[in-house]
């Protein structure tokens, strides 16, 4: 495919070092155009702006790059790229992240990155989340880019299934090589919250939501296994929520 136009976003907003080396590794692919938060976006899920104003910016934060910072959510800023910004021009390929942090397992559910991949996905387009597994403030993200890269380029001569997107996963840098890519399933994990109770200086009760990881599959073949073991994870995510099995389980067996 000659010259591919790439839209990219992310959660973490366009001033994040994730997105930018996500830029520069598909400026090496094709043209590129950005359309990111204009702040950190993280855990917004697959929100949209339905009762308030959007913005959207000019961006020169990127060389050679149409780039634009818009004020909603991740998900609002592929909608507003694919139907304003690029108008009659149809994206070969969205790309989200890089995110900053893990996002494996029950998080896709939560991830502002992987909800600009999955709008993609719903808009018809093939898509990818990448997100690298380190929280750190001078998190090292060089060794992903060829990976990106190649991923970013298979996708292009392949093509996705419709109503697919690709959620991606980086170990965090070690002293050892990544061992390779699994292609597997979400795992099954999910978060243990706990509500921390405190008070203001005023004495008003307020919480703050805190807790543990807690992964439940002793399984090989799932994303938090592959990224614990120093393997790149590579799930197809889809939007379809619905389960044929239980469909005729129900159908099968209730008094409805």
């Amino acid at each position: 495919m000659n010259n591919p136009l790439i839209l990219v976003s992310n959660d973490d907003g366009i001033t994040s070092k994730g997105i930018r080396v996500l830029v520069e590794a598909m400026q090496t692919i094709g043209e590129v155009v950005v359309v990111a938060p204009d702040s950190p976006q993280s855990g917004m899920g697959h929100a949209i702006t339905i009762g308030d104003t959007l913005k959207l910016e000019k961006s020169d934060l990127f060389e050679d790059v149409d780039s634009y910072a818009c004020s909603g959510t991740p998900a609002d800023c592929v909608k507003i790229a694919k139907h304003y910004v690029l108008k009659d021009r149809k994206p070969d390929l969205v790309v989200s992240g890089i995110n900053h942090g893990s996002n494996t397992s029950i998080s896709v559910l939560y991830s502002g990155t992987m909800s600009a991949a999955i709008e993609a996905a719903l808009e018809g387009l093939p898509a990818i989340g990448f997100s690298l597994c380190d929280y750190a403030s001078d998190a090292d993200f060089s060794h992903t880019v060829s990976h990106i890269i190649k991923i970013a380029k298979e996708t292009l001569k392949r093509g996705l299934p419709k109503g697919i997107a690709l959620n991606v996963n980086f170990p965090a840098i070690q002293t050892e090589d990544i061992k390779g890519l699994k292609i597997c399933k979400q795992a099954d994990a999910k978060w243990q919250e706990e509500f921390d109770e405190r008070h203001d200086p005023y004495g008003r009760r307020y919480f703050w939501m805190a807790g543990e990881f807690v992964n439940f599959d002793k399984g090989t073949d799932n994303d938090q296994w592959a990224v614990d073991n120093n393997y790149i994870s590579l799930v197809p995510c889809q939007y379809d929520l619905s389960s044929k099995s239980a469909i005729d389980i129900i159908s099968s067996n209730w008094d409805l």
